[in-house]
């Protein structure tokens, strides 16, 4: 048999074939091996490498009294992986559409929609391997669900935020969103201590992504967040916001703002606002706006009006200008002030004189342009601002505004004789409410608290707050002079006769202020307030109620609006907090009247 003939140019070109093939395959495991060695590596340790979050427990946050305000309850969101679900578990989705809630027609959309087009042009599909069925889910719903046994279908463990009082001091608490990040209020200025750290776990995993326990490696737990106990007291709180609702009902106003607080130590029991939202619901803009969720207290402004007039009153007593007997010329229009001649502000009622006693209780505007005369622009200015305004007030909440007032060197020529009856000045409720607290806490300003402590899950204390002074304003002789002055205002004849409680010493002051509109004041736009405290010799509570306005015929006066309000409030935190009468017989000093002129001389 012949040896078949083999062409020796053939045989060279197979072997170089196979040598450049050995050569390739040599060159590609060299490239994989050693010159790629490091990026392959690192792929392989992450496809390798499992790296969980464990999440920390965000705290609670409670009142004064320990009851629950804000808290973290632990949820599940359920989905399901359509490229593992079996068809002998179709029969099994109709009892799972119920336990979730839903129709068999969603369940089953989910179920057999196996992949996504992720290109514009339809042309590249992705394999989905998880379809979300139910977010937030409570254990419960989720043991139903486990019960059920289908491959496809897990949980993923979450915590969420919930505020089981709903509306409930939302203002205050504020919310954190669905990306665990604290937005407003307590929420936020606390954010630090709630938060908590979380912790990790490293470990590996095997070709179908399950967990190699006897491989974990390296884990950290997570720290749970501490817990704020607040000043605010459930109970007053709802009944201020009972009494925010009535006045919604009765007088559809603009805005509402309520404060209650102890003036001896700043502690804010209650802060309430109208328009007001669910902090559960933050993200349903249609029922609640964004503008809802505006801590009205703190960012709205306003010129204070009638209840400014503690401070010139104050002042003067402060700087011994004058006494509360002294007698003011007020029927005249015009002053001359150091040679110029000012006009005065217009009185709701005319009167030819008024002592200084009385300009407090009738609320006059020439009277207090006396006052204000007296003291001189520099000294009006630093009274006011030893009172709080022009400043915030430092209190536990972001957003707060420093509100408005100019320095005497910006001054027009008649802003002396109305910066005293409040125009020419802007402020923010809880600053008119920390002013009245002066009176109310023998001249010293305090700062608002609405945190009391941090404390961990034992209830043991990390930080505890304690009240604040922040300046001495007035003496405490003339702080006493001045409530009595106001206790006048509510018991004899004064402008706020409906805020009287009955076995109660009450003092107080209204405001009626025309609003700004289109550069005018207003007389169909008011702000309707009052400021007052009980017992007056001993007080308890300062209250401030602020109403945007309020929809009626005619004004919508402090007299009528607001101090009904305080009275109702006040009459249910005496019941609940067992606030005991203190009336005093004490009358103000009577001394000679004299008429004061001074620098100021009636111009005809």
């Amino acid at each position: 048999m012949s040896k078949a003939f083999v062409s020796s140019g053939r045989s060279s070109l197979i072997s170089f074939a196979v040598a450049c093939a050995f050569c390739v395959l040599f060159g590609r495991l060299f490239y994989l091996h050693i010159w790629n060695q490091e990026v392959l590596r690192e792929h392989v340790e992450s496809s390798r490498k499992m790296f969980n979050v464990i999440e920390a427990r965000r705290g609670n946050i409670v009142d004064t009294r320990g009851n629950l305000l804000a808290t973290t309850r632990t949820s599940y969101n359920i989905g399901i992986d359509p490229q593992a679900f079996l068809e002998a578990d179709k029969e099994k989705l109709p009892d799972l559409a119920q336990i979730l809630g839903l129709s068999l027609q969603e369940i089953e959309k989910k179920v057999y929609t196996k992949t996504r087009m992720m290109s514009e042009q339809g042309k590249e599909a992705r394999l989905i391997r998880w379809a979300s069925l139910l977010k937030d889910a409570d254990e419960a719903t989720y043991d139903a669900v486990k019960a059920l046994q289908i491959r496809s279908v897990y949980g993923n463990l979450s915590h969420s935020r919930a505020y089981p009082g709903r509306e409930l001091a939302s203002h205050v608490l504020g919310y954190v969103n669905k990306e665990e990040i604290a937005v407003t209020g307590i929420e936020r200025f606390f954010d630090y201590y709630l938060s908590g750290q979380d912790g990790w776990r490293e470990s590996e995993r095997d070709g179908k992504r399950h967990e190699l326990a006897q491989f974990r490696g390296r884990e950290v737990e997570s720290s749970d967040g501490l817990n704020v106990e607040l000043s605010i007291d459930q109970m007053v709180q709802h009944i201020v916001e009972e009494e925010i609702a009535r006045i919604v009902s009765v007088y559809k106003p603009e805005g509402v703002s309520i404060i209650v607080s102890e003036p001896a130590t700043g502690l804010v029991l209650s802060m309430a606002n109208y328009p007001t939202y669910d902090p559960n619901e933050f993200y349903n803009t249609q029922k609640y706006p964004i503008s809802h969720q505006r801590n009205r207290a703190l960012t709205d402004v306003f010129e204070p009006g009638s209840t400014f007039k503690i401070v010139p009153a104050a002042a003067t007593l402060n700087e011994g200008v004058a006494r509360p007997s002294d007698i003011f010329q007020t029927g005249h229009k015009r002053v001359s002030y150091e040679g110029r001649t000012l006009s005065l502000p217009d009185d709701h009622k005319d009167y030819d004189s008024l002592s200084m006693h009385d300009i407090v209780v009738k609320s006059s505007n020439r009277g207090a342009a006396h006052l204000g005369l007296l003291l001189g622009e520099n000294r009006l200015y630093d009274y006011a601002s030893g009172f709080g305004f022009g400043k915030k007030t430092g209190c536990h909440l972001g957003g707060e505004i420093s509100g408005t007032l100019h320095s005497p060197k910006n001054w027009d020529g008649l802003t002396i004789t109305r910066l005293p009856m409040g125009h020419a000045v802007s402020a923010t409720p809880m600053q008119v409410h920390a002013a009245m607290s002066v009176i109310a806490n023998g001249g010293v300003l305090m700062q608002p608290m609405l945190a009391k402590r941090i404390f961990d899950s034992v209830g043991e204390d990390v930080v505890r707050f304690k009240p604040k002074a922040k300046r001495r304003v007035v003496s405490k002789e003339v702080a006493n002079t001045v409530a009595q002055m106001l206790a006048d205002v509510v018991d004899i004849g004064g402008t706020a006769r409906r805020a009287s409680i009955d076995n109660y010493n009450v003092a107080g002051k209204t405001g009626t202020t025309q609003k700004i509109v289109n550069g005018r004041y207003s007389d169909q736009h008011h702000v309707a307030s009052f400021c007052g405290f009980f017992p007056a010799n001993n007080p308890s509570l300062v209250i401030t109620v602020v109403v945007d306005e309020p929809n009626l015929k005619g004004v919508g006066y402090g007299g009528s609006v607001a101090a009904p309000a305080f009275r109702n409030i006040a009459e249910s935190c005496i019941a609940y907090l067992g606030i005991r009468p203190a009336r005093s017989n004490a009358n103000l000093v009577n001394l000679q009247p004299s008429i004061y002129d001074r620098s100021i001389r009636i111009s005809n």
